[in-house]
């Protein structure tokens, strides 16, 4: 079990991550219960995909959390959107095949939903808090930092966030 703490804390994405994270967002929507042998294995298949990526680093899943209901939704964070094409194309892994049974067996006939949502995050483009949780979301799946004076409003959190960005980029351009 995971613990809490009183302290609050915000996400760092760190100088190796090349400055992207991305989040993706994607589930599926249950809308006829008395159709299992249609959602079950789209569920089972989330399942499967996870460990994959779970057992396998380098594919490039940094964290995710998921909660269940109708609609479930899980909540993946990516070291880049490459890293997810790649993972989502390539056929000797678990999403495309995945994929190809769906579209055969349910389509478009409406037993079951799914969807997703692609966001690139950029360092100075988000702002985290957390307080008495443990490590989650962004900074379970990057860095999790302790907030400072310094950083104790989201303002702050962003503007430091820009600042790190800007020197990263600098540095970058004095490398070359």
């Amino acid at each position: 079990m995971s613990t809490t703490t009183p302290d609050k804390f915000t996400a760092f994405i760190p100088p190796e991550l090349d400055g992207e994270v991305v989040v993706f967002l994607t589930g599926m929507r249950i809308n006829k219960w008395w159709r299992p042998s249609h959602w079950l294995p789209v569920f089972m298949a989330m399942g499967g995909m996870l460990s994959e990526l779970r057992a396998s680093p380098e594919l490039g899943l940094l964290g995710h959390h998921a909660w269940f209901g109708q609609t479930m939704i899980v909540l993946q964070y990516w070291r880049s959107h490459q890293h997810l094409e790649d993972y989502a194309r390539a056929k000797q892994r678990r999403h495309m095949p995945a994929w190809v049974r769906f579209m055969k067996r349910v389509g478009v006939g409406g037993d079951v939903g799914i969807w997703h949502e692609t966001y690139l995050v950029r360092p100075g483009n988000y702002e985290t808090v957390y307080v008495n949780m443990p490590a989650f979301g962004l900074a379970a799946a990057t860095e999790p930092v302790a907030i400072t004076r310094r950083t104790d409003s989201a303002t702050a959190r962003i503007d430091a966030g820009r600042a790190s960005a800007r020197q990263s980029e600098k540095h970058e351009a004095d490398a070359a």
